[in-house]
């Protein structure tokens, strides 16, 4: 009950209420309710932030075998937050936690073997750590079958539909869909406007209203039967989604009986047409022999073709097939930048904690020990790190003014970040700069 009031919640006394339930649950000793409940508390997500406690969350939920436990005592050593640092002991945390299933350790101690960061510099433990997050993706994946979540642009020129000229998007339906997911109401006004565009002539909204039934939500109940009606209609219109589900409903059989000629028929015509769900699935066809002789020659070219529009999927087997030498020259190099490729894709939060990019939550002790880190690591680091200090020191300095936080909660548009942006460093150089000329000029006029 509290997982789904948080994921629904818009406000601050709806997560407050979330956090409740979770506290409740916490203290009648369920330990996913203690894991959420430390979670807050080194997030500062419920009251007041608290690491101290959060430690003592965790290092008991340890010793109940909890993976998400030892993999965040695992981050808090590797920094020295809140406890010793002390990278021998991360490690073991960390190897811990990626036994119990952790993906964010599989992630963590991937890269660090393939960096030699306090081990020894090993490719093919890293391959093997990557590879069961890879698994777990691509099984989510598969299971799906919606598969693409990069923005794709159609190769067929936009279809007039209206004196406002709309043009529908891959990116439309998957707003839609991730609505649909949650829940929410406005999946039935997405499905009249596709209604509504598909009957003044769409093929665009005739698949995405296939790709709808095939799916099923509240708005559109899953049948095969309406799907493929759509699925037909976009087709004959050379709609290349139109034609992968066609492809997609015979490959599986479902509400036609499956037959692997027809499913290769639609995935060629699909993936001529540059659909890249289309290549990866005429990939997949030869590279498992599903109504084909296998041909480990013709899955590497369509698994690169759709690779290169960003198809998870095919990139998950590219490096299966680097791994393991399958139609391709062995490199566990490859393999690894293909698994790290996918991950990234799927903008996993392991990627951002393994690769230093961004911490989950907003510390100012923690953000000084990693730009000391970051100077001592090059000295090219030296100017770039003394500008994002000085900003750094800038806002906490802002932060702890009385006057500031009095008048912060009625000035909300008083952001650095929101009001600068990225160029945010430009301006601090300009700031310097005007400084120092204003103080020469005074000390030469």
């Amino acid at each position: 009950m509290g997982i789904k009031i948080l994921q629904q919640s818009k406000s601050q006394k709806q997560k407050a209420k979330a956090y409740i339930l979770f506290a409740k649950a916490a203290d009648m000793g369920n330990l996913k309710a203690v894991e959420k409940m430390a979670d807050a508390l080194l997030f500062g997500n419920f009251g007041m932030q608290n690491i101290t406690a959060a430690i003592q969350l965790y290092e008991s939920l340890a010793k109940e075998g909890s993976c998400k436990a030892q993999n965040a005592l695992g981050f808090l050593s590797s920094y020295g937050i809140g406890m010793e640092y002390n990278q021998a002991k991360a490690l073991l945390y960390y190897t811990f936690g990626s036994a119990g299933g952790s993906m964010m350790s599989q992630m963590i101690l991937g890269y660090r073997y393939l960096s030699g960061i306090n081990v020894l510099q090993n490719c093919e433990v890293a391959l093997n750590h990557y590879k069961k997050v890879a698994d777990y993706i691509a099984d989510k994946l598969e299971k799906s079958e919606g598969i693409p979540v990069e923005k794709v642009r159609l190769t067929e020129r936009p279809e007039n539909l209206s004196s406002n000229s709309e043009i529908l998007d891959w990116d439309v339906y998957q707003y839609y869909k991730f609505l649909a997911e949650r829940g929410d109401v406005q999946i039935q006004k997405a499905l009249y406007y596709f209604l509504k565009a598909a009957k003044a002539g769409s093929a665009n909204a005739m698949a995405f209203i296939g790709k709808m039934y095939l799916e099923g939500n509240d708005a559109a109940p899953q049948n095969n039967v309406t799907a493929f009606k759509y699925f037909s209609m976009a087709a004959n219109k050379g709609n290349a989604i139109g034609l992968h589900g066609l492809g997609l409903l015979y490959f599986h059989g479902k509400g036609v009986p499956v037959n692997y000629a027809e499913a290769l028929k639609y995935f060629q015509k699909a993936a001529e047409k540059g659909w890249p769900n289309a290549q990866f699935q005429l990939g997949f066809m030869y590279y498992s022999g599903s109504g084909v002789w296998k041909d480990y020659k013709l899955a590497f070219k369509y698994f690169y073709l759709a690779s290169q529009s960003g198809q998870p999927l095919a990139i998950y087997y590219l490096a299966e097939m680097y791994a393991t030498g399958t139609g391709v020259l062995r490199s566990c190099r490859t393999a690894v930048e293909k698994r790290l490729k996918l991950l990234k894709k799927r903008r996993c939060i392991q990627w951002h904690f393994s690769y230093g990019i961004e911490l989950p939550f907003k510390d100012i002790h923690t953000a000084r020990r990693l730009y000391d880190m970051a100077a001592q690591t090059s000295p090219d680091a030296h100017i770039p790190v003394l500008l994002a200090l000085m900003k750094l020191e800038t806002v906490h300095l802002l932060q702890d003014t009385l006057f500031f936080n009095q008048f912060i909660i009625r000035w909300k548009w008083i952001k650095l970040d929101n009001t600068l942006g990225p160029y945010w460093d430009l301006f601090g150089i300009g700031l310097i700069v005007a400084v120092l000329i204003f103080l020469l000029r005074n000390h030469y006029g």
